[in-house]
């Protein structure tokens, strides 16, 4: 499901117009990525929990050259599910 089929499914689920449905969806990962970047975490009950985690800075290398490379450290999104969206797919 990509995102303009997650808009049609919510607008006919919620029977509202696709663009309200637009506007609830870009409001709601607008809000959880404004939480992130502030270093907060996202809790849907049931659903799961969003937030920030860190990557360390290491070394890799290119598979093209075989070269070293410095890879920076990073803060990356997580997304651990919570125990209804688990027994819903078991």
């Amino acid at each position: 499901m990509n995102k303009s089929e997650l808009i049609d499914h919510m607008a006919q689920q919620a029977d509202i117009s696709k663009a309200a449905a637009t506007r609830c969806l870009e409001s709601a990962l607008s809000a959880i990525q404004d939480a992130l970047h502030k270093g907060e975490s996202v809790s849907l009950v049931g659903f799961g929990t969003f937030e920030v985690g860190h990557r360390e800075a290491r070394i890799g290398r290119n598979p093209r050259t075989g070269a070293e490379i410095k890879i920076e450290a990073a803060k990356v999104p997580k997304f651990r599910p919570g125990k209804a969206l688990k027994d819903a797919l078991n």
